[in-house]
């Protein structure tokens, strides 16, 4: 579906600044500088905060080169410290490694991205926030047609993928990119002794042409490297490549919090021999350490994953898509992408009584769910529906912004007289009930900040 006329006139509006890739020279690269862009690829993905600051405690807090290269001096701060000076954004793509490539080098990742996303890292407001872009989002990619976006990558490497991202985006400029082998993934989940994760349904799929094995029972368990791909590769429980997209959310969840023990320094040596097989970049080692030491001071709080508005294809397509809504992405990069201005700003205010709401059940009382229902129903917000149940009950309840606005969230626990606790509650991300725009999933907490007629 090409991009309609209201729509290239919206888009129009903003003078496009796609971003060009810049090469880093590959040879003669020193440990910590191999070291330094594997911990960063994680960082701008959200799941190594704690690593890092292993690895500043083992770094000189000094520029090994003096000024940064490639005229990003004004943007990275100078001196004795490495900083952030204004908002970046970071592409950062898994990409399947070329057939018969052996080991690492730039041509070898020159295929199709399985995972693509954009993480800002936002000095001004101290918060990363990573956007989802389904592989299967049908783009237009320059002498190409329309494709799905994965294929941007095999067609023209980084500099094409950079450029249909930016223009997907309303022309958000992409600062630099991040392109890391899928085998490095399932080796860094292996390494640091797998993940903890909530699988909801029974997977089971095999694929002998990909290599591809799932077998996984339902319930909360630690997966292996193996496992981990296959939960997040997994496309057959009705979502298809949007189940992907939250599944690749929980899992950067679970990452960050594994990595961020601090047991994970002894596992420095081995990653550093991962990274330097399976990562390309156009981040300088300069620029890497100011990521770095920004993902450090970055609350977990502050971490906003979003995932690209649309809708499955249905029929009448040559092949299965997510078609972008492009009125409804021009509103969430303004809100989360570009400085907020009186002519774009993105924060019009909602009525929460008008918001859907789905209601996920993960307590061990059959009757929470629906008596929050009724709460609800009652308070006039008539919206409301019941999600499937939560496979394993949780200790806290979560507020989830599926659609990334944080502030119709808030104002939905104002209005209910929860304010005091929207802080802690409430959660930018898409792992919630598709569809929504918030998703509740009651805990075994839910009685301690509830009303008293609730």
């Amino acid at each position: 579906m090409a991009i309609s006329s209201k729509q290239r006139a919206s888009r129009s509006s903003r003078s496009p600044r796609t971003a060009q890739a810049m090469a880093v020279p590959r040879k003669n690269r020193s440990p910590w500088a191999w070291l330094g862009w594997g911990v960063a690829f994680a960082t701008v993905s959200a799941v190594s905060l704690g690593l890092g600051m292993s690895l500043s405690l083992m770094t000189p807090s000094r520029q090994s080169n003096g000024a940064l290269s490639g005229g990003w001096g004004e943007l990275f701060g100078r001196g004795f410290q490495y900083g952030l000076a204004r908002p970046i954004n970071v592409l950062v793509m898994g990409v399947d490694l070329e057939p018969n490539a052996r080991g690492y080098d730039h041509e070898s990742l020159n295929g199709r991205s399985d995972t693509i996303l954009l993480a800002r890292l936002n000095p001004d407001q101290d918060s990363i926030t990573v956007l989802t872009i389904p592989r299967d989002s049908r783009v237009e990619i320059p002498g190409y047609g329309m494709q799905k976006i994965n294929a941007a990558n095999a067609f023209g490497g980084a500099p094409l993928a950079t450029q249909v991202v930016s223009h997907t985006l309303n022309y958000v400029p992409v600062d630099r990119y991040i392109r890391i082998s899928t085998q490095a993934f399932r080796e860094l989940v292996d390494l640091i002794g797998g993940v903890e994760v909530n699988v909801p349904v029974r997977m089971k799929y095999t694929d002998n042409t990909q290599k591809l094995f799932i077998d996984l029972q339902p319930g909360l368990q630690t997966l292996n490297g193996d496992q981990a791909e296959g939960f997040v590769r997994f496309r057959h429980d009705g979502l298809g490549d949007i189940g992907r997209a939250q599944r690749q959310q929980i899992l950067l969840k679970a990452l960050q919090k594994k990595i961020a023990n601090p047991l994970m320094l002894a596992k420095l040596p081995q990653l550093y021999q991962v990274m330097q097989q399976y990562v390309d970049t156009d981040l300088s080692f300069g620029e890497m350490m100011a990521i770095l030491q920004f993902g450090l001071g970055t609350s977990s709080k502050n971490i906003n994953m979003l995932l690209l508005p649309g809708q499955f294809s249905g029929d009448g397509y040559d092949a299965s898509y997510w078609l972008p809504n492009y009125e409804a992405i021009d509103r969430l990069v303004a809100r989360h992408f570009f400085e907020k201005d009186a002519s774009w700003s993105g924060t019009e205010s909602v009525d929460p009584k008008g918001l859907k709401i789905a209601i996920q059940n993960a307590t061990n009382s059959d009757q929470a769910g629906q008596a929050l229902a009724d709460f609800l129903m009652a308070q006039n917000y008539r919206n409301v529906y019941l999600d499937s149940e939560w496979s394993h009950p949780e200790a806290k309840t979560q507020v989830i912004a599926q659609q990334g606005d944080r502030e119709a969230a808030v104002a939905m626990l104002i209005n209910l007289g929860l304010g005091n606790v929207a802080k802690d509650l409430v959660e930018v991300d898409a792992t919630g009930s598709f569809g929504s725009d918030i998703t509740i999933r009651i805990g075994s907490d839910w009685r301690s900040f509830v009303p008293a007629n609730f």
